[in-house]
């Protein structure tokens, strides 16, 4: 069965490899296991809907009027910032080209030379310095490519990531060099927030308490005991992971960098990023320019995408018949008769029929394709024959 190509441009986003989902023609990017990111979105917009629909109308009256106004100004920021971390880039590189791969390739076996067999070859590393400090790049057989400094590759979303953090599910991405500020406020205002409304709600059941009793309180105000267990709950993991990266971001340290250990000071090998200094390096991390994706997401790129000549086959028959269906009526065929004369005419050619000298010439052909042969042609007469008819005309004289 022959394959037609096609070629049509499409976005660069649709043709991404790895295990990642795109909404809103590319300017959306999320993980594709998404929810426990759901489940983020339900803790919070429903604990702070029981909050305002039971305790702020009562605080509001018997306290102040900031009080709702504050919650909604954090929740607004919590949001905010949740949905940035979780709908951008985190970072991600993209991976090499058939042709670049082919040259990487190339170029280690070259350094590396011929490994005998039965041997593993040697570890694919190149090696860098960044202020006085060696620092290895490893080789990433996913991607094809030697891995920036502090990159690394995320099994869950299958992408090698800058400045990789870790993979939060509950955000439903990955948190690295394009994204980890948002992540860092997310974590901090969503502690705020959670200590705010555990705290008033104390405050409000105290208050009811005291008019009407501790149980008439609880009756009357339900979603107070659920805001309390959600609160005290979260309270502690949401708070403790804020102080967790509070001290990482201090040291100008990544999660990942934490985990294996990489700057923990054996062999000498100190952190080439740090700058020594506390408040520097809260500044690089939270105040620092915000760094352009390197994926062009939403870029145009031509697909020859191969269609079987079967598939093509009835889409070009259909169309035909809906255009012969379209037209009013079919155009009447024209049937043209023409008596063609013989290239050379004889007795038994009627004379209509003869070709005339006059007759018009058929569209490509010139008018001496229309003369009549001759039907004798005479034979030329040769020097010899003139002379013995001369030489008979004198002795008959």
């Amino acid at each position: 069965m022959s394959a037609v190509m096609i070629s049509r441009k499409v976005r660069k986003w649709e043709k991404l490899p790895g295990k990642n989902t795109f909404c809103c023609d590319g300017r959306v990017m999320m993980a594709r296991q998404k929810g426990v990111f759901y489940l983020t979105l339900f803790l919070i917009i429903g604990t702070c809907a029981l909050f305002f629909g039971f305790e702020c109308p009562y605080l509001a009256v018997h306290l102040s009027a900031a009080i709702p106004v504050f919650a909604a100004v954090l929740f607004l920021f919590v949001m905010a910032m949740l949905l940035r971390t979780s709908f951008s880039d985190p970072g991600v590189l993209p991976r090499a080209l058939p042709e670049e791969a082919t040259f990487i390739e190339m170029e280690i076996e070259a350094a590396n030379g011929n490994v005998p067999s039965g041997q593993r070859p040697p570890p694919r590393i190149r090696n860098v310095e960044i202020n006085n400090q060696i620092v290895k790049l490893k080789y990433c057989y996913t991607c094809k490519i030697f891995r920036p400094p502090r990159a690394s590759h995320c099994s869950i979303c299958d992408n090698c990531v800058d400045r990789f953090d870790h993979h939060c599910p509950w955000v439903g991405n990955c948190v690295g060099k394009r994204n980890y500020r948002y992540f860092y406020l997310f974590t901090l205002s969503l502690s705020l927030l959670t200590i705010y409304i555990f705290t008033f709600d104390i405050v409000h059941v105290v208050m009811r308490s005291v008019d009407d009793g501790f149980l008439s309180a609880l009756k009357e105000t339900p979603g107070t005991v659920l805001e309390v267990l959600v609160c005290f709950f979260t309270l502690w993991s949401v708070v403790g992971l804020t102080g967790f990266h509070t001290y990482l971001i201090s040291l100008n340290q990544t999660t990942n960098e934490d985990i294996k250990g990489s700057w923990s000071g054996k062999n000498r090998v100190q952190n080439p990023y740090s700058h020594k200094n506390i408040f520097k390096n809260c500044c690089e991390v939270l105040c620092g320019p915000t760094y352009p994706s390197v994926l062009d997401r939403r870029g145009l790129m031509r697909d020859d995408s191969p269609v079987s000549a079967s598939s093509a086959a009835p889409s070009s028959s259909s169309s035909s018949s809906l255009s012969f269906s379209n037209s009013s009526k079919p155009a009447p065929a024209t049937v043209t008769t023409r008596t063609t004369a013989p290239l050379i005419p004889n007795e038994h050619t009627p004379d209509d029929a003869k070709p005339s000298i006059d007759a018009p010439a058929a569209p490509g052909r010139s008018p001496e394709d229309h003369l009549p042969a001759p039907s004798f042609i005479p034979p030329l007469a040769s020097p010899e024959t003139d002379a013995e008819a001369s030489v008979a005309k004198d002795k008959n004289h």
